[in-house]
């Protein structure tokens, strides 16, 4: 299972490496919902969350499912802007500018990109135009919660409002917390797209990205970029529709986290992590016996996938894997048994997640492939 983005006849100039801070941000909040993703930067998840004001805190909770589930591309709004120059921003206020120029359809259905997994790669119908695309985002939404719920038929009834919203909450995100931050890793990004740059300029795009990630090859002679991920998607650098070109944003939140923007009539974006933490020690014998045991099914690594990035219910995993309730509740047994899954209950859903501390004591390789 791979990502591919079609690179053939693109040229070298149109391959740019650049800073997105809205990109950042996104990273950043997703470490502050999931650090159990992100060991190496614990202290900093602890501390920032420590000093958010009540009400700051809240309204992250209430739009987490843009950065907790799905890392959700309205981040990166440079890549969608029709008629745009597809390229970064220096700064948050510039970036959101972008994100205002994005109309209400791609900005309501890239907002809840949760409800659509299966059709990413299609496009598929927008919410405000298609009752069933509508009632399926509001019934996923309730599965997640009452505030994500609430949230999402706001967004539905008046995406005009909620916008504002956004924009407010980034903005004050920057206020209390991201703006120190960017500051401090700004250098540590820049230095690095520097570097990827001359690698691309002086030595060619394979040699730029295996220093990127060793998860990237280029095949076809040239001709496209493979991404060794556990998902599928397919994406053209050279739609002239939304422009030519291929973007790489460094991260200093990213890891382990290796992200394609590969949404239909976007720009295609890597979104890559800069360094990466030593993680603890693999548990027992016994223990690791059991659970790669429990891991020697491809459904039931797929289920670790999924459930890792958000917390899922038997019939959304089935959804998401092409199977049937009862599989899923078979594989959900195995791993439930091996101590992977772990359960809660939200009103009359039953809600399945990986256990992130115990897959990290079991193998950082298996914990990246996972979430990559």
């Amino acid at each position: 299972m791979s990502v591919f983005i079609d690179i053939a006849g693109l040229a070298t100039a149109d391959i740019v490496f650049e800073l997105s801070p809205l990109a950042e941000l996104s990273l950043a909040l997703h470490t502050l919902s999931e650090p159990g993703h992100h060991p190496g930067t614990a202290g900093w998840a602890t501390a920032t969350a420590a000093s958010l004001e009540p009400d700051l805190a809240g309204r992250l909770c209430e739009a987490d499912f843009l950065w907790r589930n799905t890392f959700s591309d309205l981040f990166m709004p440079f890549a969608g802007v029709r008629g745009g120059d597809g390229r970064t921003r220096a700064t948050l206020a510039e970036e959101l500018d972008l994100l205002d120029r994005l109309d209400d359809e791609q900005f309501v259905s890239t907002a809840l990109e949760f409800c659509s997994l299966d059709s990413y790669n299609t496009g598929g119908l927008s919410p405000l135009s298609d009752p069933a695309a509508r009632a399926r985002a509001l019934e996923l939404a309730t599965a997640r919660g009452p505030q994500q719920m609430k949230f999402t038929a706001r967004l539905l009834e008046d995406p005009g409002s909620v916008r504002v919203w956004v924009r407010r909450l980034v903005e004050d995100c920057d206020a209390a917390f991201f703006a120190d931050t960017w500051r401090r890793v700004h250098g540590k990004l820049a230095a690095d797209a520097r570097h990827k740059t001359q690698l691309l300029r002086r030595k060619g795009l394979d040699h730029a990205l295996t220093a990127v990630s060793p998860a990237l090859a280029l095949e076809d002679g040239g001709a496209r970029i493979r991404a060794d991920k556990l998902s599928e998607g397919q994406a053209t650098a050279m739609d002239p529709e939304v422009g030519v070109g291929l973007t790489f944003v460094p991260s200093h939140f990213g890891w382990p986290h290796l992200m394609i923007l590969h949404r239909p009539g976007w720009r295609p974006v890597v979104h890559y992590p800069v360094g990466g933490p030593e993680l603890p020690a693999p548990a027992s014998v016994e223990l690791l016996k059991l659970r790669l045991e429990a891991l020697a099914h491809p459904v039931r690594i797929q289920v670790c996938r999924t459930t890792a990035r958000a917390p899922h219910t038997t019939g959304e995993l089935a959804v998401i894997l092409g199977i049937s309730a009862p599989e899923v509740s078979r594989h959900l047994a195995v791993l439930k048994k091996a101590g992977l899954i772990i359960t809660r209950r939200r009103g009359r859903y039953v809600m399945y997640q990986l256990d992130i501390t115990v897959v990290a004591r079991l193998s950082s390789d298996f914990l990246e492939g996972i979430l990559r």
